[in-house]
């Protein structure tokens, strides 16, 4: 991306991640379209195929309810009634990314959408109908999405994103680094969930020597890929 920027590596499906929404939005009704930010999905646990056990459901509890403190965002433990459920992160890592396509603001609201669906409604979007509804909710014609999805081009896609998390070093989400535009470097903002009022005056600052550095440098910048 050209000028400053953030990218969040992130999945629908990670607790943290679902506690770190609030400060998303924090970041962006501060910076607004001055600051984008591109997502880019990590792949917390994709093609999963054997059922939760009662030690994963335990573990997991554990992580929701941690989540809940620190953060406030709603939670329904009714999840944890269910019996059998394959926690396989791919199908609505794919669903982000297919929603995405309309453009990055589409994508971040998707993530958004299909985490608060899951952690607060107990909906399962591990199911292509559940994501569908979802879509349609977002204004993308249900049958469209489907189509969309089923491709290949669409899987694809979305382990390029996983790839591209692994090659950046990420192993651990919510983690949100910011670039210039100028060079290949980037800087850490947060690897692992912080709260709204420590993560915005790090952004702040982080903005605050971006500007300054591209002014020394007569606003010059090149592309990032």
């Amino acid at each position: 991306m050209q000028g400053p920027h953030l990218v969040y590596f992130a999945d629908p499906m990670c607790s943290w991640c679902w506690g770190f929404s609030p400060v998303m939005q924090a970041i962006q009704q501060r910076f607004g379209a001055a600051l984008p930010v591109r997502l880019i999905l990590g792949g917390l646990r994709p093609g999963t195929t054997q059922p939760m056990d009662p030690r994963d459901l335990l573990d997991v509890r554990g992580h929701w309810e941690h989540v809940r403190e620190a953060s406030g965002q709603p939670f329904d433990f009714g999840f944890f009634d269910r019996s059998g459920f394959v926690y396989d992160t791919e199908p609505a890592s794919r669903a982000v990314v297919v929603l995405r396509r309309r453009g990055m603001a589409t994508g971040l609201a998707a993530l958004q959408r299909i985490q608060r669906a899951f952690y607060a409604h107990n909906q399962d979007v591990t199911d292509v109908d559940t994501l569908a509804a979802l879509a349609a909710e977002l204004g993308v014609d249900p049958a469209e999405f489907r189509g969309e999805f089923a491709h290949d081009d669409a899987v694809q896609e979305t382990l390029a994103d996983f790839a591209t998390a692994h090659g950046a070093g990420v192993r651990g989400f919510p983690t949100l680094i910011a670039g210039s535009g100028r060079d290949d470097r980037y800087a850490l903002i947060t690897h692992g969930f912080q709260p709204a009022e420590r993560i915005v005056p790090a952004v702040e600052h982080w903005w605050g020597e971006a500007s300054a550095s591209a002014a020394a440098a007569g606003g010059q910048s090149c592309a990032l890929h």
